[in-house]
């Protein structure tokens, strides 16, 4: 096997010694002819170039509790006077270069400059829809945050983006960001990569917030598999708050399936999760994959219908949205 560039430690249930892996659920590995099927086998529909969209300027301080979306999978949530970003990117494009891959259809939610003081910054993986180098660069020298990632980030982010500090953790783990908000790693069915070859070399998560307005669940990327973690989110932090969830990046489901769920598997983990609200991300801003960019929130109404629940019980969140908890 390749050395893990990123991260050396001892073998678990989810580490054979080198590659990080999701157990007892099917692979999300996809092999050179799988992706050519995809790439070239299908019709990918047009999404327009641009979107209108309304950008919002949060508070400095919610002492509740306030989830603002960016764009994508990027939300800020304000909570207990702390300002928490996950996987920032207010790049154009999500990738390594800015002249080419997934072009950004609507402006972020709130402007750069009009962020409020960023306390710490949660990172969910390293596909570069979620972690920014660029973005993060912007973050250090404006807010000089906490940065929170999974095993071996820390050594991507210095790598990439240059030495600051990156506190890591395993599934399982927690880490303290003060006013009585700790954030525990929690596992997500996915992967990683940010180039040939390392495929796997650093950790996943979702993010399980423990704070003073109740438990708050970020899902990161992640397909349903056997739902088991969803439901150990009730079993180990109670019902959650309110739960931010995926409903995008799903088609076509034979190449997604095991990597990004889909809407009506995103109702599903909410009630798995029992969560009292839901926040639908990771939609209508980068095209990824195969649906109509509108096809994930229709598909969310749908399914919330089949289920006999009221459609502002899981909300598809546009940037410039704002969700305040009761």
């Amino acid at each position: 096997m390749p050395a893990n560039p990123y991260y050396t430690g001892p073998v678990s249930h989810h580490f054979d010694g080198t590659r990080f892996f999701n157990p007892g659920q099917l692979t999300t590995d996809r092999g050179l002819g799988e992706l050519l099927r995809w790439r070239w086998g299908g019709t990918r529909p047009a999404w327009p170039r641009a979107v209108p969209g309304r950008q919002v300027r949060p508070a400095a301080r919610v002492d509740g509790l306030a989830v603002t979306m960016v764009g994508h999978a990027t939300v800020l949530i304000q909570v207990a006077g702390l300002n928490l970003l996950v996987d920032p990117v207010w790049s154009d494009r999500a990738s390594p270069f800015q002249w080419v891959g997934p072009r950004r259809v609507n402006r972020p939610g709130v402007a750069f400059d009009d962020l409020p003081p960023i306390h710490a910054v949660l990172l969910t993986h390293n596909h570069y829809d979620h972690l920014d180098v660029r973005t993060l660069r912007r973050l250090w020298a404006a807010h000089r945050p906490r940065i929170v990632a999974p095993l071996g980030n820390d050594r991507v982010v210095a790598k990439e983006v240059g030495p600051m500090p990156v506190e890591t953790g395993d599934w399982g783990q927690s880490v303290p960001l003060g006013a009585g908000v700790t954030a525990w790693f929690h596992p997500a069915y996915h992967w990683s990569a940010r180039r040939v070859g390392d495929r796997r070399m650093a950790l996943w998560c979702g993010f399980v917030l423990e704070t003073p307005a109740g438990p708050i669940y970020v899902a990161g990327d992640t397909g349903y598999g056997d739902g088991a973690i969803f439901r150990a989110v009730r079993d180990r932090h109670g019902d959650p708050t309110v739960a931010v969830l995926p409903i995008g990046a799903y088609a076509p489901r034979w190449f997604m399936k095991q990597q990004h769920c889909d809407p009506a598997e995103a109702v599903r983990i909410m009630a798995d999760c029992g969560a009292r609200q839901g926040l639908a991300v990771h939609w209508g801003t980068f095209p990824l994959s195969d649906e109509e960019r509108l096809a994930p929130p229709e598909e969310l109404a749908q399914a919330l219908a089949q289920q006999g629940m009221a459609p502002d019980l899981f909300r598809a969140m546009e940037p410039g949205d704002v969700w305040t908890a009761p």
